[in-house]
């Protein structure tokens, strides 16, 4: 009696039949083959070099925006018990010491630097992250990452944006805590600018100390990161218009879905991860040798578990519009590429 179904040893070796290269037959083929890598090589490239750009772009929007929320969370962070009452007591004691744009956008100058080649970084990192999930994991027959898969892209991100986030976040806290202090009447502070306090933190420590906290902002950017697109990809998902029989998706976003999604996405990240960011914050702005574990002791003796969440709110207020602007920024980015080279 015949079966038209496989035999186990036949499916064994389709299997590994797929699984080979594919060998070239003649000249012509091995032409056209060489050529199909290389422009599928080209186009990754380019697609990377677009992310990059985007990032780039979208980390100015977040800057603009975020910093003043910013500036107050550090503030509480690193403050002294009783200094403030809340945000809006570090805004009000901000702008009567050193008015309007100097009050709020202390220490901007490093993030304005640093943030552009730190999110060119981050997305670049994303878009990578993403092509070595295809590479290395099996995808859904339609071609989307699972949130999975997505977080696992956003955690790569994190990598490579750590080198360029650690010590612009070094000098920005500590410019922004040397806002607060009072100074003497004739005394100066003891940083004039970013450059000067990578200058002096050299001076001091070597690149070590410009560097410090870089294992604390490994640990908040990477599970923050993985949760920052994951929240982003499925939100977007969410608001996507959908064809009511098939369910399938039937027009583009708006902006003002992307900009919901980028909200959303910002308060994803920061809640699982603020505890290390006051950690960080402590540890980027302490005097001599401090290590992670003795910044964690000293909060935890200092206030219990409350001691690891000063500026959270603050912290949720600015990454609704920072992160809103940011990816809005990388969306119109990307589009006016897409018009520009397509």
């Amino acid at each position: 009696m015949s079966s038209t179904t496989s035999s186990p040893g036949a499916k064994i070796q389709e299997a590994v039949v797929e699984k080979l290269p594919h060998i070239p037959e003649t000249k012509e083929e091995l032409k056209a083959e060489i050529k199909a890598e290389a422009k599928a090589a080209a186009s990754a490239g380019a697609s990377q070099l677009r992310s990059f750009v985007a990032g780039g772009f979208g980390g100015v929007c977040a800057v603009v925006v975020g910093h003043p929320f910013d500036l107050a969370k550090v503030r509480l962070q690193t403050a002294e018990k009783g200094v403030y009452t809340g945000a809006i007591d570090v805004v009000k004691k901000s702008i009567a010491k050193d008015g309007l744009r100097r009050g709020l956008y202390a220490g901007v100058s490093a993030p304005l630097v640093g943030v552009t080649p730190m999110f060119a970084v981050s997305f670049w990192g994303y878009d990578l992250g993403k092509q070595i999930v295809r590479a290395t994991s099996t995808v859904a027959p339609d071609g989307n990452l699972s949130i999975a898969q997505i977080s696992a892209a956003g955690f790569f991100s994190a990598i490579p944006m750590t080198a360029i986030t650690a010590p612009f976040e070094r000098v920005k806290v500590i410019l922004q805590v040397q806002g607060q202090q009072k100074l003497a009447p004739g005394e100066k502070p003891k940083y004039s600018g970013g450059m000067d306090v990578v200058r002096q933190l050299y001076k001091e420590g070597g690149v070590r100390s410009v560097f410090r906290g870089s294992v604390a902002t490994l640990a908040r950017d990477g599970p923050g990161s993985a949760a920052y697109f994951a929240a982003y990809e499925y939100i977007k998902k969410a608001l996507t218009p959908k064809d009511p029989v098939t369910g399938e998706a039937s027009g583009k976003l708006s902006l003002g879905a992307i900009t919901m999604a980028g909200a959303g996405a910002g308060v994803a990240m920061w809640i699982p991860v603020f505890p290390i960011d006051t950690v960080k914050s402590r540890l980027q702005t302490a005097e001599g040798n401090v290590t992670i574990g003795g910044v964690v002791k000293q909060l935890y003796r200092a206030g219990g578990y409350k001691a690891f969440f000063p500026g959270f709110a603050p912290a949720l207020a600015r990454a609704m519009p920072a992160n809103a602007a940011t990816f809005l920024g990388v969306e119109l980015a990307h589009q006016a590429m897409n018009k520009a080279f397509n």
